[in-house]
Parts: structure tokens; sequence; C-alpha cells
């Protein structure tokens, strides 16, 4: 695949679909990236002002993107199967990668976008990632993720919450029933990519909210005991889900800290750059 010129946003073509996106900082050419991977309602919009933070603390370009399915991205057919996040990390993310001309970095992804930055890492043993930082990451389904995923669909149907998802979707009946359609289907309580943590080959920083309402410390615990490679865990007191939002400074402290430890080891943090 052809190496683009990156804009400050704009949008990319990868097989059938257009994705929107936003480079912050420098370009791959120039610098490692740290490439986010949004949660299941997430777009770029809804990572606020963390990326331009991430940046600002590690020197590296972040680039971040939304879905199909998601953001100002083209729609996707539903339903969506129960393998949906793996045909993200094994199809659709290598030739994003390659088309952003991405050299070396990390991949950082929050709920949904952890798991399929798992999947990517066990799955393709890509030596341009140096490692993998997962927020409210999900390995297996658990119990407290199914009740909260059922009570979220009734919100969406009763309250306000459709409009505000509006405001950060093109097409949010797309976005969220991809989502939530897909995790509640039965099929999908099968859904355990425990297997992929085995064939990490990097370091893995892991970043959870105390009070997550979608999963619990057990996540942490089967990285801990499936990885070979080093985990590194945050347990953020009083936050839930998304503790970029709920406590942005911890988490951004944990992330940062993570990544320029990392790219110092491979002679590439923001302090050898700017030698």
């Amino acid at each position: 695949m052809t190496t683009m010129t990156l804009q400050s946003s704009g949008t990319l073509s990868i097989g059938s679909s257009e994705l929107e996106y936003r480079m912050i900082g420098p370009t791959p050419d120039k610098a490692p990236t740290i490439v986010m991977l949004h949660e299941g309602l997430g777009s770029v919009g809804l990572w606020g002002d963390f990326p331009e933070k991430l940046q600002a603390a590690t020197g590296a370009g972040v680039f971040v993107y939304s879905r199909a399915g998601y953001g100002n991205s083209s729609p996707v057919a539903l339903p969506r199967r129960p393998d949906y996040m793996h045909v993200e990390a094994l199809e659709v993310l290598p030739k994003l990668l390659d088309a952003i001309g991405f050299r070396r970095g990390l991949l950082l992804g929050h709920s949904d976008g952890a798991s399929i930055a798992t999947i990517y890492a066990g799955g393709i043993q890509d030596h341009r990632v140096r490692g993998l930082m997962l927020i409210a990451p999900h390995f297996v389904v658990e119990d407290i993720s199914i009740q909260s995923i059922a009570k979220i669909k009734d919100t969406y149907a009763a309250t306000d919450l459709r409009a505000k998802l509006a405001r950060w979707h093109k097409d949010v009946d797309n976005a969220f029933r991809g989502w939530n359609d897909a995790w509640l289907d039965p099929q999908f309580r099968d859904w355990d990519i425990s297997e992929s943590l085995a064939y990490v080959r990097v370091p893995v920083e892991i970043i959870q909210g105390a009070d997550d309402q979608y999963g619990t410390l057990r996540q942490i615990e089967i990285a801990q005991a499936e990885c070979y490679c080093p985990v590194d865990t945050t347990i953020i007191p009083g936050a839930g889900h998304s503790p970029h939002r709920e406590a942005p400074d911890v988490t951004l402290k944990a992330a940062a800290d993570f990544a320029n430890r990392l790219l110092s080891l491979h002679g590439e943090g923001a302090l050898e750059r700017a030698a």
C-alpha cells in the first residue's frame, strides 16, 4: 500500500471505507508514533484533548482515527459479527499502519480499542510496535460487562443519550447498534482473546479504573497470568470505565511515563531526538 501524506486531519481510504483521522505532532517519518484506538462508542472527537496532552508529554506523534461505523468514518453493515474486533485487528489495522507510514511506536487502546491492540500484537509480530498501553481492556466477557451493556441499551432508548452521542457520530444508530448488538449477541459470551496475550512480545501497561462498570480487575489478572512479557498496572481509585476522562492527570502520567521509558530504551525518547 502506498504511504499517504498525512495532514493534521483528513480521511484515509482503507478497503471500501473512508476513515477520519487526526495527526498531532510529528509525522511517522519524523518521530515515533502513538496510534490510538478508541472504545466501542468512541471516535476521534471523543478523545477530547487527551491526544494533544499525550503528544506534549512524550514528543511522539499521535495518530487518532475513527473505525468504520464511528465518528465521521463510513458506516458499517449491521449486525456486526462476533469476531468484529479480530477483523479490525488483523485485516484493517495492518493496512492502516502501512498507509500512514508507521515506522515505530506504540499502540494505545481503550476498551474495544485495547482488545483490538492486544489481538494485533498477539497475532502479528510487528517489530515496529514497542509496547501496548491498554485502558480498561477486555480479554474475556464478564457478567458485569453484559449487564452494563444491556442497561445502556435501555438508556439509549429512553433518555437523551442518543442526542449526546450524535454530537460525535454522523450515523449514531450505526455506531451504537454495531457495538451494543454485537456484545449482547448470545454467541458473544464465548468471546475470549486471552490466548492472544501469550503471543504478545512487548511490554504492556494496563490502566484500569477501580470502579469500572464494564469490567473487573479479573482482566488484569488474566493478562498477568497469560503474558510472558512485562505487565505494568495502574489502578485508579474512584475512576470508572474511562479514566482518561475521569482521572486525566493520573492516566496521562501513567501512559506518558510508560511510553517515554520504552522509547528511551530504543534511543527514541524526546531527549534523544532533541540531542
